[in-house]
């Protein structure tokens, strides 16, 4: 389990990343865009990935990983189940999620070499 604390400071890791109310959730932004949302009542998280990385890691485990129903989920917004998700893949996730939305010089940093 990733408590709402430890993903707080695991999406806050990364370059120039501001945290503001969305809603009743908070939002996690890069250069104003949001890469992540967290609900803490509910112990989850939405991140944006491009669909190529939404449909690898949705394959890892669907009961920890999946796309938000409809249209949302369709432009690669995803769910992650808090309770059930690893500390390793979560970090994976959220530097997928970073880089599909950051700015390619910020998200270069983050990038493994290809």
């Amino acid at each position: 389990m990733v408590s709402p604390e430890k993903f707080r400071m695991a999406a806050l890791q990364f370059e120039e990343v501001d945290l503001s109310p969305h809603f009743e959730k908070e939002s996690f932004r890069v250069k104003k865009k949001i890469f992540a949302t967290l609900n803490p009542v509910k112990k989850l998280a939405t991140v944006k990935l491009n669909q190529i990385d939404q449909s690898v890691f949705c394959a890892i485990d669907s009961a920890v990983l999946f796309p938000v129903p409809g249209a949302w989920g369709k432009q690669g917004w995803t769910h992650i189940n808090l309770k059930t998700v690893k500390n390793a893949l979560l970090l994976d996730i959220l530097t997928s999620a970073y880089c599909t939305v950051a700015p390619p010089k910020l998200a270069l940093k983050y990038r493994s070499s290809e």
